[in-house]
């Protein structure tokens, strides 16, 4: 009898395994898809509100709600809400790159490319160096850094990737760039005509500013058609400098492994995978923005894949949003939040006075 039950044991325990994980990461995707859903229904309900904005607050939102809810979304649907913030993030980044044609880009004239790169330098380095300054916890400079400068929760998302970044420190920081995003969409043309700025100028100006390509739309299209295609186009200007940021930051990881080496942790670190140089979903994203000039792609096409990725940000920005801890985030928070404040300061005056004086 006691061999019967070592078998039936044995036999049963496989069972009772694939039983407790009978779906794998189905449950968590299944989630992600209804705050997509949710998020798109927030967005049509109140066109001012982009959906990728309202894919991160649901994603909250989700992570806090009493009870049961709050027990799937840290247990059996965490598995594939960690895979949609991170590989269906990557998928989406790669079809963002369908939104930029270099011809466009030049279309703007060479002052408004310096302009860019201006903006962007200076954010970056200098939220990078505040955060560093201010004692904030891990990658949290680095990645508010590049929300900042470069597009929001999707830069973050894909540099937290080469960074091997931790999940807190990612999600703290979509947070944050979210906010401060979503804030933007009600001050930014309240201050249009006291700064004395054109429908172009403005455009250009929330182009250069904001964050996340739908938080741009949101914004500028209070000016105008005019106004939102100037700020779409500076936008993705900045959004073609994601690529070599994440391969500096490749860079920067491989260097710091080589460093460790060297001063004796070789040991601990001889084994440990390398990022490599160029990501494989950042050379897709160049690859698409090659695919993109060439003008080969019909326009329904390329109208399938912005729908295509909106939705794959969106559900990965819900991932995203379901990681973040507010009792956690308020331990930290002031200061993060100070970090936010003067980063949006400066975005905003950096390229406020970059528009005035090549436009």
């Amino acid at each position: 009898m006691a061999l019967l039950g070592e078998r039936a044991g044995t036999r049963t325990a496989p069972l009772t395994t694939r039983v407790r994980r009978p779906h794998g990461k189905l449950p968590g995707l299944a989630l992600a898809a209804a705050g997509v859903a949710v998020a798109w229904g927030a967005h049509q309900l109140v066109p001012g509100v982009p959906m990728l904005t309202a894919a991160v607050v649901l994603g909250i939102v989700a992570a806090h709600l009493p009870g049961r809810a709050r027990h799937f979304v840290r247990g059996p649907g965490k598995a594939g809400l960690t895979f949609a913030a991170k590989r269906l993030m990557r998928v989406g980044i790669v079809l963002l790159g369908l939104k930029l044609g270099l011809d466009d880009v030049l279309g703007l004239g060479w002052s408004s490319v310096v302009m860019v790169l201006g903006v962007v330098a200076v954010t970056f380095f200098g939220t990078w160096w505040l955060g560093r300054r201010m004692g904030l916890r891990g990658d949290q400079p680095l990645l508010i850094a590049t929300g900042y400068s470069i597009c929001g929760a999707s830069a973050i998302g894909a540099v937290s990737e080469v960074s091997e970044s931790d999940e807190r420190d990612t999600a703290t920081s979509v947070a944050l760039v979210t906010l401060c995003g979503t804030l933007a969409i009600a001050v930014l043309p309240l201050l249009q005509h006291p700064l004395g700025l054109t429908d172009a100028e403005f455009g250009r100006w929330v182009g250069a500013s904001v964050h996340d390509v739908g938080q741009v739309v949101a914004t500028a299209q209070t000016a105008g058609s005019g106004a939102l295609g100037d700020a779409v186009l500076v936008k993705l200007m900045r959004v073609a400098l994601l690529a070599p940021l994440v391969a500096a930051v490749a860079l920067s990881v491989r260097a710091r492994s080589r460093s460790r080496a060297a001063t004796g942790n070789g040991t601990a670190t001889a084994g440990a995978r390398r990022p490599p140089l160029v990501p494989l979903f950042v050379a897709g994203f160049l690859a698409m923005v090659v695919l993109r000039t060439t003008g080969l792609l019909p326009g329904g096409l390329l109208d399938a894949a912005q729908v295509a990725q909106e939705l794959l940000l969106a559900a990965a920005l819900f991932g995203l949003g379901s990681a973040v801890d507010l009792p956690s985030l308020t331990r930290t928070g002031g200061r993060v939040a100070a970090l936010g404040l003067v980063a949006w300061g400066v975005i905003a005056g950096i390229s406020y006075a970059g528009v005035v004086l090549t436009y």
